[in-house]
This record gives structure tokens, sequence and C-alpha cells, in this order.
């Protein structure tokens, strides 16, 4: 089967996803088109997204594309031209990398969405082939029935229940049996949204308009992020800092005059695009150690996305994560028989991707570290990397120019800037999810119906 091919399993089950964030919908859509009937639990009254700017990479964007998005997208994100990494104070640029046509090696683009385009692009995409309840708080599961009970007293019965409630999943406690605690990170984020308008308006913010790109400013314990949204039509703004109080919470409002204080000694770009934010959000940032499992052993309650590997936003791959999980579970979902294969295809699924989200989430952390070097030794010779790097690029653009082939040490392994790492861009952006999955199914498939069908001879 070829990832573009889509297979409805043999067995239709009544699958319950809890949580209507990007990996619930990616998994309705994903195990509705295996063929399963998909009831979709929402605890708040409404569908809606806030926040800001997302980043859409090569291993989600071709799911996205493969599942019919492609022109939706092109129509409200835009395709980032490279990542530009400056010092915070002078705006010196430390590191460069190019992206635009040269992401697309991967096999996909590199996008820049606004949050609540993203859900909606998703939601349109998983409404038609699923049943959503809204206000459906989950108070309680049964993993043998399996069932869930929400806060009404109603008990909903399925056959598989997929956890996918985000960082403070209850989901997850029933998995692994207890509470996983969160652990503060010392970081919080300002989000902010600035019209593109205001800026096309000053000579000196106009180019991070014209030429839409990635832009991060690093400072000893914080650094901004910022890039081009919808079209162009607006500059989403992430600024890093020492947490001080706030709340693990996306829809928290921050005060616009305590961050531009925060980061007053920022260059002058920086200062004239802050002048411009009005109200900002302001998220804790909590981390999850990855958990020893994400199957319940009765084989009919697993996780997906947040609640099983939150991720820090340093690497732009925690809804990326979720979509692949939801992906590859749909995947092997359209193979199921039996229910008594239930339990080894969700192993299955673990295997597939625990390594893979806990060396992303592993890759994340260490971007907070690189990111946030003191004033030093440390800070100059994470500069003196990354600008060896932007040299570096800066000659492969030259040698593509003249036709000349790229070199080994094009791969830059090991560089500060991790987006240099050819390796790594490999590893983490030419991903397929989907092709992951057929490749499993095509080396275990005749195991797992070969044991189905000795079950069944003994019931």
């Amino acid at each position: 089967m070829s990832p573009s091919s889509s297979l409805k399993a043999p067995l239709q089950l009544h699958v319950i996803v809890v949580g209507c964030g990007m990996g619930g919908l990616a998994a309705a859509h994903c195990l509705a088109e295996a063929g399963h009937k998909v009831t979709l639990l929402e605890s708040a009254p409404a569908i809606g997204e806030v926040g800001a700017g997302i980043q859409v990479s090569p291993n989600v964007s071709r799911l996205l594309i493969r599942w019919g998005l492609g022109e939706v997208l092109e129509g409200v994100a835009v395709r980032p031209e490279a990542i530009v990494l400056r010092r915070y104070a002078t705006g010196e640029k430390v590191g460069y990398t190019r992206w635009g046509a040269k992401m697309e090696e991967f096999g996909a683009p590199y996008y820049h969405i606004h949050r609540a385009d993203f859900h909606k692009l998703l939601y349109d995409l998983a409404a038609p082939k699923m049943i959503l309840r809204l206000g459906a708080t989950v108070v309680a599961v049964d993993p043998d029935a399996p069932s869930v009970t929400l806060k009404s007293g109603e008990v909903v019965h399925g056959d598989l229940i997929v956890g996918a409630d985000g960082i403070k999943s209850f989901v997850q406690t029933v998995v692994i049996g207890k509470v996983n605690p969160a652990e503060p990170t010392g970081d919080a984020a300002y989000r902010a949204v600035i019209p593109a308008d205001l800026m096309l308006e000053d000579p000196e913010l106009k180019p991070f308009i014209d030429t839409p790109e990635m832009t991060g400013w690093m400072a000893p314990g914080r650094h901004l992020m910022a890039y081009c949204i919808r079209a162009k039509k607006e500059f989403n703004v992430v600024l890093l800092h020492p947490d001080d109080g706030s709340v693990e919470s996306w829809t928290a409002e921050g005060s616009a005059d305590k961050m531009r204080s925060d980061f007053a000694d920022f260059e002058p770009r920086v200062q004239k695009l802050l002048s411009f934010v009005n109200s900002t959000l302001k998220w804790r940032l909590m981390d999850r150690q990855p958990l020893q499992t994400w199957v319940h052993p009765s084989g009919r309650v697993t996780l997906l996305g947040d609640a099983c590997h939150p991720m820090l936003p340093y690497r732009a791959q925690g809804a990326a994560m979720a979509i692949e999980d939801a992906a590859v579970l749909g995947r092997l979902f359209s193979h199921i028989r039996s229910r008594s294969q239930m339990k080894d295809l969700l192993e299955a699924y673990q295997t597939l991707r625990l390594e893979r989200t806990a060396e992303t989430q592993a890759s994340s952390r260490l971007n907070q570290k690189i990111f946030h070097l003191p004033d030093g030794p440390e800070q100059e010779a994470r500069d003196a990397s990354m600008r060896a790097a932007m040299e570096a690029e800066l000659s492969m653009l030259d040698r593509e120019r003249r036709g000349e082939a790229a070199k080994v040490e094009d791969m830059l392994e090991g560089n500060f800037n991790q987006w240099a790492d050819r390796r790594k861009n490999e590893k983490q952006f030419g991903y397929d999810a989907e092709a992951e999955a057929d490749r499993w199914w095509a080396k275990h498939g005749a195991e797992i119906e070969s044991l189905a069908q000795k079950t069944a001879g003994k019931l």
C-alpha cells in the first residue's frame, strides 16, 4: 500500500477520541479514513482556537497535502525563505540557514500559519467524518469496558479510547495509574500578533514583511522569535523569558508593558515592534519526562500528542508530533480485522512513536539552552559555530549557482544552529509517518494476522 492510498479496515471499531485540539482532530480524520466510527469528546462548550503563529514543518505538511489540504494551506500560510539568528542588543546576524525551496528537498514545504487557521483547517477536514460532542467533560474512564463517564453522568461506550486531551491529560492518569507531575522549565512566553500594515510604513521594519524569514534574537535567559503569518498580513512574535508567576495556559492575558520592560535591552527594531503590541498572551512553559508507556494494559486505551509527549516550543514540533501520532495510529488500524489485534497494534504504535518523540523533546530542550546562554565564552563559542554554518551556507549557495555538487562538510553536523545540521533536518523533516506505519505492517502484518486467526480458532 502506498502512503497516498486509503485502506478501510475489515473490522469497524467505535473509537472515542478525548480532546479537540490539533492531535484529536488529526486522529479523528485518520481513524475515520481507516473506516472507523469516531466520537470526539470536547469539554469546551464551543470550538475555537486562540494563540498566535505556529510552524508547519515538512514532516507535517507532506501529510496535510496528501490529505487534500495543500491549496488551503497555500492560501492562509507563508513559506519562510530562511531562519536568521541575531544578537539581541545589536541585531548582528550570527546565524543563517535557507529554507524556502531548500526545505522542499525533504519532500514538502515549510509553512508558518496562525494557530486558529491551522485548527480550523483540521476541524473542517475531520468534522464530516465524526460525531462531535461539546461540553463533554470526561471524569472517569473504564479501560476494560472500555467506556468513559461524562460530568453529566452519561456513560459513553466504545471499542478504543484515544486520550488526546493535552498536557493536563486526565486519560494519561488512567493509562499510567498515577499523576505525572509537570516540571517547570523556568521559562514563560509572551505571544502577540502585529498587523503587517504598521510595519510596512517603517523602512526599518518593512524588510521583515517583504522577505519572510523566521528571525530569532538570542539573549541571556531570553529569546524572541518572529515571522509572518496569514499570507504576510500579520507578524507573529513569541518572546521567551524567565517565568515570574505565569500560568500553564494558552489563553492567559499578559501585560504588554511588562513585556516591553523585560525586553528593553533588545535592539531598536525590536523596541519598535513591541511598541505596536497592545495586548499579549502569556504562557508558562512546563515539561514532562517521556512516559514509560502510552498504552493501558487492557489494550483498549492509548494516548496521543501532548497527553504523552508535551513539547517545548524551541523546535516547533508540538503539533507536528501529535499529527504524526495520528497518522501512524490511523494507518495501523486500517488493517484491523479482530479485536484481539488491538493491543498488538497499539504496542506497534508506541514502538514506532516513542523514540522519535523522545528525541524531538530532547532536541527542543537543547535549543532552550543554546538560545539562552549568558554572555561570555559559551555564548561566543555558540555564535562562532553559527557564523561558520552561515558562511558554509553562503558558500554552498555560490557553488549551487555554479552547478557544483554539495560537499560532505555541508552536513554541518553538531552545529549550534540545529536547522543548519543537515542530518538532523533529514531525520526530523524527511520523516513520513504513514510510510513508517506501512513499513511496519509489511514486516509484521502477517504475524499479526496469524495470531488473530489462532485466537479466533480458540474461541
